[in-house]
């Protein structure tokens, strides 16, 4: 295994791509292979063994290019599918879960709220989390649905998705929550948009950062990590930033628009080979 082997990170669509970001930020020299899984999107509504099949599917993809570290940028995917991978991928697999133990500690009234996929809320590993770190606080769950599809379509800013956040939050609120979980990696796309219906007194968390503050410790426990350029080392500062590359296993051209929106610079987006669908 060499540290400039590629980390491989998927989701059901473009909502991992906030999950990306973080990692992008944080390891900046790495090499990262990015799979929307938008022909299967959303996964919260499918059954957990199409789930587990797809990211199966995607791992092997993965692994066949060479990945060094795995991640899984959804909810509901992590659910369905970590313990599976992490049995069958001799690889570090990192996987999303809502953040519940950080809101437990941040919330000043005891009462936290977690918005999220019907999939990630029905989940057995969602109920083990709240049990294991959500009895010192009430915990009031509220599905997202409407709100993947909304991100995928970019919508973001529209009425129709303001209506249907304010819906969503509004039960939240009324039950006095002080400190919002987004349990979907599509929902950090719609923060601007869900500040304006709590205030700003609420504190809203978004697991990617601390996502990919786990993926570095563990590929540095691993000596995987791309070495840091010496910081007299000017001849080739291009060297210094990874590649990035885009997979989708929907339309690429549809992807390509709404992921180089979403990434913030133009990217190219290749089709997710049938043979290996």
């Amino acid at each position: 295994m060499s540290n400039h082997q590629p980390i491989g990170v998927f989701d059901s669509g473009v909502g991992g791509l906030s999950v990306l970001e973080h990692i992008h930020r944080q390891l900046p020299a790495e090499n990262l292979i990015y799979l929307a899984d938008s022909a299967y999107i959303p996964y919260g509504s499918l059954q957990s063994d199409l789930i587990q099949r797809r990211s199966h599917l995607i791992a092997e993809f993965f692994i066949s290019r060479g990945v060094k570290a795995m991640v899984v940028a959804c909810n509901t995917a992590t659910a369905a599918a970590i313990e599976s991978l992490r049995l069958s991928f001799q690889i570090p697999v990192i996987g999303m879960e809502p953040a519940v133990k950080p809101a437990v500690l941040a919330t000043q009234v005891g009462v936290i709220g977690v918005l999220a996929t019907s999939g990630t809320l029905a989940s057995e590993k969602f109920s083990s989390l709240v049990k294991r770190f959500g009895s010192s606080a009430e915990v009031v769950f509220q599905p997202g649905d409407g709100l993947v599809e909304q991100v995928e379509s970019g919508n973001m800013e529209s009425e129709e998705t303001h209506s249907l956040l304010k819906k969503h939050l509004e039960p939240l609120m009324k039950q006095g929550v002080d400190t919002l979980v987004l349990g979907c990696t599509h929902y950090p796309f719609l923060i601007p948009q869900i500040r304006e219906i709590v205030g700003d007194d609420v504190v809203i968390l978004d697991t990617g950062d601390a996502i990919a503050s786990e993926l570095k410790r563990q590929l540095e426990a691993a000596e995987l990590i791309v070495p840091k350029l010496m910081a007299l080392d000017l001849t080739t500062p291009e060297s210094s930033e990874g590649s990035v590359t885009f997979f989708s296993s929907g339309d690429a051209e549809a992807g390509r628009v709404m992921i180089s929106r979403l990434w913030g610079r133009d990217v190219t987006v290749e089709y997710f080979p049938e043979e290996e669908r």
